[in-house]
């Protein structure tokens, strides 16, 4: 049953981020501004979480109304990035929202920042450099700005996920879809009307159900069935199948800099990632369980500050 359980863990993280992985596409062929895009995703994702949830919790506490502001702003980043720079510069430069989250965390939190985050640190400047490096007299510039903003963002809303020890991430996502949905109809209201058309229609149901509403949904089932270190890895889907979608289809080339950075990114990110899981996985192991009722320690210890 173990197995079983742990196997539809993987299935579903995977499905997940096969999923997340086809926003860019779908972004790209919609023919309206950035905001109307967003504003319906979130329209359409929020029906379908809500409907999962059936009764969500909603207690309006501090983190998990800053989570969702930060996802929603994050929201509004990731769609307008996709539609100013290339598919692959948007998905690898808030890829490094992990990093991010190390060095806010370690700010808000008070949580410690390990060797493997200051080694990540120097190795995704560089490749953010390197992407840069062509671009700065480009049109994509300010959409590789957005996409990095976007990351920051990500980080935070990941930080006030943290904080809400007892809360559902799903609530927060909840949320986060209502407030971008409201935000961007206000705005709309003050822009020339999307114009509607069949495939308009079936690429924004395909982000709002699909991309992100079941995605939601499946990674909330498969968190609680695989470790830190399987998510990680598995999630590295996205980033490699979300520019690849756009470049067999629309033909948009990520360009050679764009793809050595990407590649410094995913094994940078995705090292400190797994390095930190496992980490975390060994200190909460059975022996160290026992180890610490034997010396009379809290089983789950606050991360000790970046100070000491």
């Amino acid at each position: 049953m173990e197995n079983l359980n742990k196997g539809a863990g993987v299935l579903a993280i995977a499905t997940a981020a096969f999923l997340w992985s086809i926003g860019g596409l779908f972004i790209k062929v919609i023919d309206w501004n950035p905001i109307a895009i967003a504003g319906m995703r979130s329209l359409i994702a929020s029906i379908v979480i809500f409907i999962y949830l059936k009764h969500p919790r909603i207690n309006f506490s501090f983190p998990q109304i800053a989570a969702a502001v930060a996802n929603s702003v994050t929201m509004l980043l990731f769609v307008s990035a996709n539609k100013t720079t290339t598919a692959a510069n948007a998905i690898l430069l808030q890829y490094l929202a992990p990093i991010f989250t190390a060095f806010i965390g370690a700010i808000l939190l008070k949580e410690r920042i390990y060797k493997e985050h200051f080694v990540a640190l120097p190795l995704v400047t560089g490749s953010m450099l390197i992407m840069f490096f062509d671009e700065l007299n480009g049109g994509r510039l300010f959409g590789n700005v957005l996409a990095l903003m976007s990351a920051v963002t990500f980080s935070f809303s990941f930080v006030f996920m943290r904080m809400q020890k007892d809360g559902s991430p799903l609530e927060s996502m909840l949320l986060a879809h209502w407030l971008t949905a409201a935000v961007c109809i206000i705005i709309s209201s003050l822009l020339p009307l999307p114009h509607i058309t069949l495939k308009s229609i079936a690429s924004i149901a395909v982000l709002g159900v699909i991309q992100i509403g079941v995605s939601a949904i499946l990674f909330s089932i498969a968190i609680k069935r695989v470790s830190a270190v399987q998510a990680n890895l598995i999630a590295v889907i996205e980033p490699v199948f979300n520019p690849m979608w756009v470049f067999l289809v629309i033909g948009e080339n990520p360009g050679i800099n764009t793809l050595i950075g990407g590649v410094i990114i995913i094994l940078a990110v995705t090292m400190a990632s797994i390095i930190n899981a496992s980490r975390r996985e060994e200190a909460l192991s059975p022996e160290n369980l026992l180890r610490r009722d034997a010396l009379g320690l809290p089983r789950h210890p606050e991360p000790p500050p970046i100070h000491s």
